[in-house]
């Protein structure tokens, strides 16, 4: 995985793409950004090293102790990982799922252990465009118009909670507005 990757934020307004308000690296000023906007974002300590065959149950047990202080804080009942390797055939559908604007009827929250993906929260007339990286926990509020952007040839390891999986069913807004964004690439 690519250990050169930094978190980042640009927050626009959301009818101008063109030229953030906000440009930030500064995983500090991201979460006071973000949690200002209502949206948790911490850096946790991913430095179990996960071998290339890792499943999904070792990389839960590597991060149980963290896993299991957030489900206790929040009330999350089930965890599952999303792991995609550089260069897996197929991505560019798992890709499209998830590039509309959409909510959800309960809480996003992932932990990235390993690589990156974009999210991208439309929240009171702007755009938070926050990649995050290796470490990097970011929980979207039930109801938060939002897209995710894994990127053309995405590698991450990514932990996922939830209250219910089924209450993680995309609501899709029909706006056009992620088309008028730069993609995650």
């Amino acid at each position: 995985m690519n250990a050169t990757l930094t978190s980042t934020l640009r927050v626009y307004d959301d009818t101008s793409p063109s030229t953030p308000l906000v440009d930030t690296t500064d995983r500090a000023e991201i979460a006071r950004h973000l949690n200002a906007a209502g949206v948790r974002f911490e850096q946790w300590e991913a430095s179990v090293p996960l071998a290339a065959d890792a499943d999904q149950e070792s990389i839960l047990a590597a991060y149980a102790a963290d896993v299991q202080r957030l489900k206790d804080e929040c009330g999350y009942t089930t965890a599952d990982v999303l792991r995609l390797a550089k260069g897996t055939p197929n991505t560019a559908p798992m890709r499209a799922k998830f590039l509309d604007e959409h909510s959800h009827s309960e809480d996003e929250v992932r932990f990235f252990v390993e690589g990156s993906g974009a999210f991208y929260l439309r929240i009171q007339g702007k755009v938070y465009v926050t990649v995050c990286t290796r470490g990097d926990l970011i929980g979207v509020p039930a109801g938060t118009t939002h897209w995710f952007d894994m990127g053309p040839d995405p590698e991450f390891t990514a932990i996922r909670l939830f209250v219910t999986p089924d209450g993680w069913v995309a609501n899709f807004t029909g706006d056009d507005i992620a088309s008028r964004f730069p993609r995650y690439e």
